[in-house]
């Protein structure tokens, strides 16, 4: 189906043909004429699948151009997502008089506040900035019409929960709302319940929680080695871009600097970096002026590269659901993608809850150059211990023979 039967407006399918926009993608198809009968709306659904466009494009649509308050107010959990939406609408709206701006941290709050006073129907916003501004009356949230909770589920892991229901208790009661998340948690029923009004509900979200087409690949290997190995299959496999996944940001910064030693154009994103500077690595990455891209766990769902093929787990995620995030960057809008982890011997628990929650098991690749010498780690039909128990035996024997006990 494409955006004209969907009802959407001249000026901004217009625009969308530019694009080669040639037909909706199903959360957009189901969202988009609910969203147009102003009912409020529940979408469940994984990153990558159109859902800016799905609200976005109505919303545009129903916004009064003459009206310069703030009528659109867009929340989202990370700085990286709030840019990316931004950069989304400002392109839909090419052909209409329609203006955003962006309120988040790690951005001079000044220069947030002109463009805020130069009028603007849009506000996207990450919720910590926008309650900083609201407390000193910075912004006037009461003719907003359109409320929109994009990743509402990582705002709530993220610890955001307070947060929005303070902001939710700011906007005015008779307005529409949104609400969209890749999952449906008790903490997600209860917002729906507090805050929309007879919600329509809109499930595309896959009945598996990986992505089919995504080639998932487990590398049982040494702490020491991990680097060698990544430099060994970003050689051998030819990788043209790539995203790596640390832990921490200190292990983003040291990895991404190994890579540059050893002659790989790289660069890392992390929550120290400034936002000028994050904003400058991702569009160079964007623009492959940049081969590899290490990035710690906070940036899992902020990435939006299309045709990115390759994800690296150069430390195993110890939060199931994180190594969902990271390898969904992969794989997007129905491509193939590749999803390779690194396990060394203490993240093999790790692994064991990540497959418990896909309900699936990760191919080990075997034949590698630095396999994983402790090979009582790696027993049972998919080389990994048997019960949580006797792993933490194991892990406390392996330490004591490290440090020659």
């Amino acid at each position: 189906m494409n955006f004209k039967q969907l009802n959407i407006i001249e000026p901004i399918t217009k625009q969308l043909d530019k694009l080669g926009y040639q037909e909706a993608t199903p959360i957009q198809v189901a969202s988009i004429p609910l969203i147009l009968e102003k009912k409020d709306l529940v979408g469940l659904a994984k990153t990558g699948t159109g859902k800016t466009a799905a609200f976005g494009l109505p919303m545009l649509q129903m916004l009064n151009e003459k009206q310069r308050e703030v009528q659109a107010l867009i929340i989202a959990p990370t700085r990286e997502l709030a840019f990316q939406i931004q950069e989304n609408l400002t392109i839909y709206s090419r052909n209409l008089a329609i203006r955003n701006t962006i309120i988040c941290g790690g951005m001079n709050q000044n220069k947030q506040v002109k463009e805020l006073e130069k009028g603007a129907q849009i506000v996207i916003a990450t919720p910590g900035r926008l309650i900083d501004l609201m407390r000193q009356r910075l912004i006037d949230l009461s003719k907003v019409e359109y409320l929109v909770l994009d990743e509402a589920d990582q705002m709530l892991d993220m610890g955001f929960i307070h947060d929005i229901k303070k902001i939710l208790s700011f906007v005015p009661k008779k307005r529409q709302t949104l609400l969209f998340s890749a999952t449906m948690s008790s903490e997600i029923k209860s917002i729906v319940s507090q805050f929309l009004y007879q919600p329509e509900y809109v499930d595309v979200s896959p009945k598996s929680l990986v992505v089919e087409k995504i080639d998932q690949r487990l590398y049982y290997v040494d702490k020491a080695n991990k680097k060698n190995l990544l430099l060994d299959i970003l050689a051998t496999e030819n990788v043209f871009n790539a995203l790596v996944f640390t832990r921490t940001k200190s292990n983003a910064s040291r990895l991404s600097k190994f890579l540059v030693q050893n002659g790989i154009s790289s660069d890392c994103i992390h929550g120290d970096k400034s936002q000028n500077a994050r904003i400058r690595i991702l569009k160079s990455f964007k623009e492959s002026k940049i081969q590899v891209l290490v990035a710690s766990d906070v940036m899992a769902r902020g990435i939006d590269i299309q045709e990115l093929e390759y994800v690296f787990n150069y430390e195993i995620p110890n939060i199931s659901s994180t190594y969902v995030h990271r390898i969904g960057r992969s794989g997007r809008a129905g491509m193939s993608g590749k999803a390779i982890s690194f396990c060394q011997f203490d993240e093999i628990e790790y692994v064991k809850d990540i497959e418990k929650l896909m309900k699936q098991t990760i191919p080990v690749i075997d034949n590698h150059a630095y396999p994983l010498m402790d090979r009582s780690a790696t027993s049972s039909s998919h080389s990994r211990p048997r019960n949580r128990s006797t792993n933490k035996k194991k892990q406390g024997n392996y330490r004591n023979k490290k440090k020659g006990k």
